[in-house]
């Protein structure tokens, strides 16, 4: 499970940031196209905050959709999986959007 090094990660950045600032919410962005299970970080963040200063911190994810554009027709879609076709059978597309994985805010009290 990658999601508990990720939600790892993201606990250290905060942490090591903001020092001994008492977190009471974290949010982040998490694609549908990034690859990690947003659930899963849920899950993992109660358990990595235990005796950090985000201890009993809430936990706000923002799930982007993923869009991407056809290079061969130029229509842009949606995309809800790692499936990238475009309506128009081509393969040749580039993701705009849905990728994203980073931490849009915290809040200290």
């Amino acid at each position: 499970m990658h999601e508990m090094s990720i939600t790892q990660s993201v606990v250290d950045a905060i942490v090591e940031k903001l020092d001994d600032a008492v977190i009471t919410c974290v949010r982040l962005e998490i694609g549908k196209l990034s690859g990690v299970v947003p659930d899963s970080v849920r899950f993992c963040f109660d358990v990595i905050c235990a005796g950090t200063t985000l201890a009993g911190a809430s936990l706000v994810i923002a799930e982007p959709p993923g869009v991407a554009a056809c290079r061969d027709c130029g229509a842009e879609f949606s995309v809800d999986d790692l499936i990238l076709l475009c309506p128009c059978g081509s393969a040749n597309v580039q993701v705009l959007s849905g990728r994203e994985l980073r931490i849009k805010s915290v809040e200290v009290a």
